[in-house]
């Protein structure tokens, strides 16, 4: 018998692995490892950088543009030129020459070989709008506004990523803190196993409590490794979220402070201006009433600049009749103006103008009700807090009695006062006293941070 306890206990702690060499990880450094790492929050950051690129004044359309151009063309030629029907005139009379036959000299063909040709241009051409109808000028304002729009979103991003955090993060907690109750029961439940058997050796009590002893023990046993591969599967659920190797080891901070309640009243009061949600709302309304202004610029002209500067080099080969090569040499410069007036274009233009204005009230009709939701959800979370918080210090007070009770059960089983089955149940009610009250720590907490993030509060404060 003593064998086999000496060798359950043994299996027991050796297939429990000790967390002592493991580094914590504080929750100000989770946060800092999540910010850094977690993959969502860098592509949300990644949106927003790309909202600031189409916010800038080269997105705009209020710069001009310059267009240049230039060419080169090279041509060779070999020519023959015959003049059939055609005879030579003598230069000074103008008479027909004639050969020694009496008959006019027919004129000769003539022949040009290696005749070369170069053409080369340059040319820039700048045009700029001066005015089209207002347009650019809203849809600048709307793609600032988009910017905040993605920076409100990445904003939500990392709240929700942070509140992820935190709930994997105080569960990781709550199994600790659970693995040491259970480890704590589990070295009472040992101990009682040795006095059973030290106290049946000498016949003070029979069997039965020895067998009770040893079943307890090993529900305790099978409790700690199911708590503890709890905790293992956690532990990877949170290096998912930190980016981290799924084998990366650490032990977690189980220590919890609550937000004081003048300040947790404050954040209340601005919970509706401040929530993500409602001010998403806002600039959406917000980038609908740009559209709608720049939608209205299809009823003005448009009035654009243009000028152009061009260089032309020809420089011709010689030919039959102009033997010498010519160059042409030209430079232009050109400037003009042009007004646009798009007078009807079928209805287009209209449809769309009524269309944005549609789409404006919709997201008007759409804020209030989010109005409405955000509030709700900020009643609710607030009385959920409430509540948590009430059980939390109930069991707490849960835990000294169970603890009492425990204490004087197990002096009045030293005495023999009561069985083992009475006292493992008080043993029971204090194991479950002291999860419990792990729970609603937790439960209370997470409560306090789906407050604060309805509150627009999450990352202004410390954790």
């Amino acid at each position: 018998m003593r064998i086999y306890l000496v060798a359950l206990f043994l299996t027991a702690f050796c297939i429990f692995p000790t967390t002592a060499q493991y580094q914590l990880l504080t929750k100000e450094e989770a946060v800092k490892l999540t910010l850094e790492n977690n993959l969502g929050i860098v592509i949300a950051e990644n949106n927003v950088r790309v909202a600031e690129n189409n916010k800038s004044l080269l997105n705009s359309g209020f710069l001009p543009t310059i267009t240049g151009s230039a060419g080169a063309d090279y041509q060779r030629d070999d020519s023959t030129f015959e003049f059939p029907g055609q005879f030579l005139n003598d230069p000074d009379t103008g008479d027909p020459l004639l050969d020694e036959s009496g008959n006019p000299v027919p004129r000769p063909d003539a022949s040009l070989y290696k005749a070369e040709a170069q053409r080369y241009n340059a040319q820039i051409t700048a045009d700029y709008v001066l005015f089209d109808g207002l347009g650019r000028l809203y849809d600048l304002k709307r793609l600032k506004e988009e910017h905040n729009l993605s920076t409100l979103q990445a904003r939500e991003t990392i709240e929700t990523t942070i509140l992820q955090l935190f709930t994997i993060y105080f569960e990781a907690a709550r199994l600790s803190e659970n693995i040491a109750v259970l480890e704590e029961t589990y070295a009472n439940t040992n101990d009682r196993l040795e006095r059973t058997t030290y106290s049946f050796e000498y016949g003070q009590i029979n069997k039965l409590d020895v067998l009770n002893a040893e079943v307890d023990l090993v529900t305790d046993s099978i409790n700690l490794m199911n708590e503890r591969q709890l905790l293992e599967n956690t532990t990877r659920d949170l290096n998912i979220v930190l980016n981290k190797d799924l084998e990366n080891r650490f032990v977690v901070d189980t220590t919890i402070a609550f937000i004081d309640n003048i300040r947790l009243e404050e954040f209340l009061a601005t919970g509706e201006q401040n929530n993500v949600v409602m001010l998403q709302a806002k600039s959406n309304m917000t980038i609908n009433d740009y559209a709608l202004k720049s939608a209205k610029s299809v009823f003005l002209p448009t009035l654009g600049l243009t000028g152009s500067y061009g260089w032309n080099l020809n420089q011709n080969a010689p030919g039959p009749f102009f033997p010498g090569v010519t160059v042409n040499n030209t430079r232009n410069f050109a400037l003009g103006a042009r007004l646009t007036w798009n007078l009807f274009d079928g209805g287009t233009g209209i449809t769309q103008v009524k269309n944005a204005r549609i789409l404006l009230e919709s997201q008007d009709a759409q804020q209030d009700q989010i109005a409405l939701e955000v509030k709700r959800d900020i009643a609710n979370a607030r009385g959920d807090y409430q509540n948590r918080l009430q059980v939390f210090e109930l069991q707490e007070q849960n835990v000294i009695t169970a603890s009492d009770n425990y204490n004087r059960s197990n002096e009045r089983y030293r005495l023999g006062q009561i069985t083992s089955v009475e006292l493992r149940q008080a043993q029971i009610n204090l194991l479950n006293a002291k999860t419990n009250r792990n729970l609603a720590k937790y439960n209370a907490k997470l409560a306090e941070l789906q407050l604060l993030q309805l509150t627009g509060q999450l990352l202004n404060v410390e954790l």
